[in-house]
């Protein structure tokens, strides 16, 4: 999608953080932008503050939609309207280490990261193979790298969308339809004000979406910053299993994440 003007998009995980950003930013960019999340109002304001596109599929759109609902993606979808593509922004966060879980937490972080993506997924991919055009933009994390401390949970439902991606890539080649992951650092939003620990190269939720939208345009499967952090991880991604939790296990230790 190396031009975004005059295209029409459903932005689902839209009401606040990087979602909220990039429908803003999208819609400076010429693109109409169908916001779905759980709430309403939330949604409305948004689209007062974006700026009025008028495209050839439609205009700006307001979807209301909960992904954890089964039986709400099929009415979503055909609500949203005529679609140049999809972006899936929603997602759900809570720290836990294994030794202390939080079952509903855990359920929560799977039914919102993975059980919606498939559930859009299983409505929107069909329709875009049937008339040979679509666009696909999951968001991620780097933390699905590789297991990290402290990530248990999110970390898996974050790698499992990356794995999704690249079924679809492989799927879906020749069938008009692009595809692509983007996988963020740290970025300021609800979810990361849940951590109590300093967290590297933090980004806005601006400067977060001004670069999923340089990625949007360019050709690259993957979307991932900082590039710092993402060599770091790709580097421990590249290790051994034993030299890796070795490596972990001191860090933690210096850090103090293990006790």
């Amino acid at each position: 999608m190396n031009n975004l003007q005059g295209k029409r998009l459903w932005l689902i995980g839209a009401s606040t953080g990087i979602g909220r950003e990039l429908a803003l930013l999208l819609a400076r960019e010429g693109v109409a932008v169908v916001v779905s999340a759980r709430n309403k109002d939330a949604l409305q304001s948004l689209i007062q503050e974006m700026e009025p596109v008028e495209t050839e599929m439609g205009s700006h759109g307001l979807v209301v939609y909960d992904v954890k609902k089964m039986d709400m993606a099929k009415g979503a979808f055909e609500d949203a309207g005529e679609l140049d593509g999809m972006i899936y922004c929603a997602g759900a966060y809570e720290p836990m280490a294994a030794h202390k879980p939080h079952l509903s937490a855990l359920e929560e972080m799977v039914a919102i990261n993975c059980c919606g993506a498939f559930r859009v997924l299983a409505e929107t991919v069909p329709r875009f193979v049937q008339r040979k055009s679509g666009y696909i933009l999951l968001i991620g994390s780097i933390s699905g790298y590789r297991g990290l401390p402290n990530a248990w949970g999110y970390g898996a439902t974050k790698a499992a969308l990356m794995h999704m991606a690249e079924n679809l890539k492989c799927d879906l080649m020749g069938s008009g339809v692009r595809v692509q992951i983007c996988n963020p650092g740290f970025v300021e939003s609800r979810l990361t004000d849940k951590n109590n620990f300093k967290m590297p190269f933090i980004m806005d939720t601006k400067s977060a979406a001004q670069r999923i939208v340089k990625g949007m345009k360019s050709k690259r499967f993957e979307i991932a910053f900082p590039l710092i952090m993402v060599f770091a991880l790709k580097f421990l991604a590249l290790l051994p299993r034993p030299l890796y939790f070795a490596l972990i296990s001191v860090m933690g230790n210096k850090s103090g994440t293990n006790s």
